[in-house]
């Protein structure tokens, strides 16, 4: 949609309360703190893996072919490689392998400045000695998990179309390793990433994917997909990878968390841009399975399945609608009390893009029980998922209708939202003080716009609201003196039969009592 991409500053310099749609309220999340965005994949798993590749471990595919090699120098390395004896090769490059396989510190520079690395992507096109084959694909995977300067020196060498071309090889590990080198080389960064993409490596990854596939090949697999989407500036041709989504789908039933982890991860990439982006991820109806791994106990699922959710709502009403009708709400509503900070602020972030939608989405939220959490995490959670909450409120009193506004004053919103008033992010504090003028502001369209001043008063919100008319932000210091100035004035009416506190609660008395049920307008 034209004009999303900047809709933060808009909204902080020009915010009206009833002048805003859902589509400029709703957040991207390269829109969102610099918080939310530092947390990447890289929490889970890393974008590039070396392969350790001990004797006997399994994640030797070839463990059958392993021969026992004494103790090489990389000299002697190089020159056994480049012997016309295919014997010696092997037991050279495999030698090079184990010493490129060193957990800490392994010597790719050295490898790399001694030449090798030519003979070893010459290795990759003997179709009559997989072995070699296999051994000289694992090296070159260990390279590539290393520096961009590492990978960028397999890529220059001219292994890309070589390793592609591997991943049709009929013995099944050595199109793994292939997979899993294409993989790092991937990960690596924007031009690595277009470069695999552009060798047309999408259809033969998902043509690897049969029913007799092995959870360790799919794991690979799926990992390299994930990379092949990752990346945002720019992001890869959405032509080329929107080819995996009908794999992607049939995966989120897939029975291994690896697996699934990948998955989403994939999918949050691909669902992190432009609404047509995130229909396509709709239109394959996939949403209902990404709602139920909500309540995936695994973190290492949730938290990428969360995000993909999160991406979809700050798409259309009909896009945010898919989620809600899957039960997102419900799950929101768990995910707002989770042990884990991280997952409650991308939680209440989520929350946030659903109450910037139409009355309808807001009365979901409502109904389904959200408000009580969020506000819990408007007064009591991290700072970072307050600030989510507080766009949350405020959103919902930007869309919301006087009687769902209502229904928030009810859940006594205005003690923890005034308490944020004490924000040092002076941008908190203006989405604040948007809030409370659209709560005003929806009171004095009913007549009752003193009941709420004096419950902001009584909740100390008017002490910090004159304190703001001092504060180094022109904005906050502007936005606070009119709302003193508008609401808090005296005028010729003194207020009668104002709020009292009763047993550490706001109470109105005879003449101007809360009606049964709560406050209401």
């Amino acid at each position: 949609m034209p004009g999303r991409e900047n809709k933060v500053p808009s909204r902080i310099t020009n915010y009206k309360n009833n002048a805003k749609n859902s589509d400029e309220l709703r957040r991207r999340r390269y829109e969102v703190s610099v918080e939310l965005r530092k947390a990447r994949k890289d929490d889970q798993l890393l974008k590039k893996r070396n392969l350790s590749g001990g004797e006997g471990e399994p994640c030797s595919p070839l463990q059958d072919y392993n021969i026992q090699t004494p103790q090489l120098s990389i000299n002697e390395i190089v020159e056994g490689m480049m012997s016309h004896d295919e014997e010696i090769q092997l037991r050279s490059t495999q030698a090079a392998r184990k010493t490129l396989s060193k957990e800490r510190h392994p010597p790719i520079d050295d490898m790399i400045n001694s030449g090798f690395l030519p003979r070893c992507i010459e290795f990759l096109s003997n179709f009559n000695n997989p072995v070699l084959q296999f051994e000289a694909a694992w090296a070159l995977t260990n390279v590539a998990s290393g520096t961009s300067e590492q990978t960028n020196a397999v890529v220059k060498g001219g292994a890309l179309p070589k390793l592609v071309a591997l991943l049709s090889s009929p013995n099944s590990s050595v199109a793994e390793q292939a997979v899993w080198a294409l993989g790092n080389i991937a990960g690596d960064g924007t031009v690595t990433r277009d470069l695999v993409l552009s060798h047309n490596v999408m259809p033969a990854l998902i043509e690897l994917v049969t029913p007799d596939i092995s959870t360790g090949f799919l794991r690979n697999v799926v990992w390299t997909i994930s990379n092949l989407c990752r990346h945002k500036s720019p992001p890869p041709s959405f032509e080329s990878v929107r080819l995996c989504l009908p794999l992607l789908n049939k995966l989120l039933n897939y029975n291994d968390n690896d697996v699934l982890a990948d998955t989403c991860w994939a999918l949050s990439y691909l669902t992190d841009g432009s609404n047509d982006k995130i229909q396509a991820i709709v239109d394959t109806g996939m949403v209902p399975q990404l709602v139920a791994h909500l309540s995936n106990p695994a973190v290492s699922v949730l938290t990428p399945a969360l995000r993909t959710v999160g991406n979809i709502v700050t798409g259309t009403d009909v896009q945010t609608d898919s989620v809600i009708n899957a039960g997102g709400l419900t799950q929101l509503c768990n995910l707002l009390v989770h042990p884990k900070s991280n997952i409650v602020k991308e939680a209440a972030w989520t929350v946030s893009n659903i109450t910037a939608g139409n009355h309808n989405q807001i009365q979901h939220v409502i109904e389904s029980g959200v408000l009580m959490p969020l506000l819990n995490v408007l007064q009591s959670g991290d700072y970072k998922s307050q600030k989510e909450a507080v766009w949350a409120v405020t959103n919902f009193t930007s869309g919301g209708s006087i009687e769902q506004i209502s229904v928030l004053l009810q859940y006594n919103v205005l003690p923890p939202l005034c308490n944020m008033l004490e924000a040092k992010d002076w941008k908190t504090v203006i989405v604040v003080l948007d809030g409370l003028i659209n709560i005003l502001q929806a009171g004095t369209n009913m007549g009752k716009a003193e009941r709420i001043a004096l419950l902001i008063e009584n909740c100390g919100g008017l002490d910090k609201l004159e304190s703001l008319q001092h504060h180094e932000n022109a904005q906050v210091y502007q936005k606070a003196y009119n709302i003193v100035d508008k609401f808090f004035s005296s005028t010729d009416d003194p207020i009668i039969n104002g709020p009292s506190e009763v047993n550490g609660q706001l109470a109105f008395e005879q003449n101007d009592a809360v009606p049964e049920g709560g406050f209401n307008f």
